[in-house]
């Protein structure tokens, strides 16, 4: 299996490190100073990309086709014998290589919506196979919503003190899911790993996790699903159909609730973290599409300069997306030391988050060519 190119960057982590801040700044600190913080990231995408011109002939598409309506080029498939597990596997071992001085990991959270088994959760399986032992293990399933959700669960459990360093990955194997026949998903979606580790700091520290908003919808379910293989279908006392066992998209619908709620909640936690929108440095959206990336980053006043993007090469990659694109972008030398950084996503059930953070390390680092996926370490 050969992985796609990228770069490692390597900086060392130091409190007062980065820019100073530019207006007041509100972050979720305990009154004894404890917060979270992000250490570094890591991506990896499996096999050879997939270019628009060898999508299936029956879907009767070309690469002018997607591009405008997606935006997309090419994404990558994991193959035969890979699943989640494996592509969680490749990015985490990759960032823990990166960093060994970060210190021990404490537990890990999985966001994929495509993990190995109903039952049990690949998120245990996934520490074992990294040598982390006993640690706590959890999958969560917020869709493409899931690293942020994720983010989220982090901090709690470092900012609480129950942990001082978790492992967090978010991964999805979606070829697995989608229905051959479906064209509208099957030129969207592509298969991806990213993951980050997360730990105790001071408020002020570089890489601080200022604040979260998170929402969800359940009136909304059934726009993104996969209609089988659960309970639900299981009581029904049918016998389950294939197409159930596909992934489902209401695309015009989804396309306008994304649009809703990404806006909205960026809103939100701007206020809340009191930033104006000309001083958010970087602007990480779910890479979902490009028209929805545009509409967002439109709505909340942020310049397509300011928004990374990873979409054009690798796809929806569903909870992958948002950590891929920032070690994509951390390899490419865009994000610095103390830069000021919002995410944003929104997926299936429905639900919806936005984190606000500083970027970790310092304005200096070493650069090296890389052929073992996408990283950025900030090491303690």
């Amino acid at each position: 299996m050969t992985t796609g190119s990228g770069q490692r960057v390597t900086g060392r982590r130091a409190a007062g490190s980065g820019a100073g801040p530019r207006g007041r700044e509100r972050g979720s600190a305990t009154g004894s100073g404890r917060t979270a913080v992000l250490e570094g990231v890591a991506g990896w995408v499996p096999g050879e990309p997939v270019p628009n011109e060898l999508l299936p002939a029956g879907w009767g598409v070309d690469d002018a086709w997607v591009r405008r309506r997606t935006g997309i080029g090419s994404r990558h498939r994991a193959g035969p014998g890979a699943a989640t597990g494996d592509l969680a596997y490749e990015a985490a071992s990759r960032l823990l290589a990166g960093a060994p001085a970060a210190g021990p990991v404490d537990a890990v959270v999985l966001a994929t919506a495509t993990p190995d088994h109903l039952c049990p959760g690949t998120a245990p399986a996934l520490a074992a196979r990294l040598g982390l032992g006993t640690v706590p293990a959890l999958d969560i399933a917020a869709v493409c919503s899931g690293f942020v959700y994720g983010l989220a669960l982090c901090h709690g459990l470092i900012a609480s003190g129950l942990y001082g360093r978790v492992l967090l990955v978010g991964a999805d194997v979606y070829s697995t899911w989608l229905d051959p026949e479906d064209r509208s998903a099957g030129v969207v979606f592509g298969d991806g790993a990213g993951a980050a580790l997360v730990a105790a700091g001071r408020a002020g520290d570089p890489g601080e996790l200022l604040a979260f908003d998170l929402g969800s919808d359940g009136t909304g379910y059934e726009l993104i699903t996969v209609p089988g293989g659960g309970a639900r279908s299981r009581a029904s006392g049918k016998p389950s159909a294939l197409p159930d066992a596909y992934f489902r998209m209401q695309g015009s619908t989804v396309y306008q609730h994304a649009v809703e709620r990404m806006t909205g909640s960026c809103r939100t936690l701007l206020e809340q973290v009191g930033w104006d929108p000309a001083e958010v440095d970087h602007f990480v959206p779910h890479q979902a599409n490009a028209r929805i990336l545009r509409a967002v980053a439109d709505r909340v006043g942020i310049g397509p300069q300011r928004c990374v993007t990873h979409l054009e090469r690798v796809g929806n990659t569903g909870a992958a997306s948002i950590p891929l694109a920032l070690a994509d972008a951390a390899g490419r030398g865009v994000l610095r030391g103390g830069d000021r950084v919002l995410l944003t996503a929104f997926g299936g059930g429905l639900t919806w988050g936005s984190a606000a953070l500083r970027w970790p390390g310092t304005p200096q680092t070493d650069s090296t060519i890389s052929t073992e996926g996408t990283q950025h370490v900030a090491v303690r």
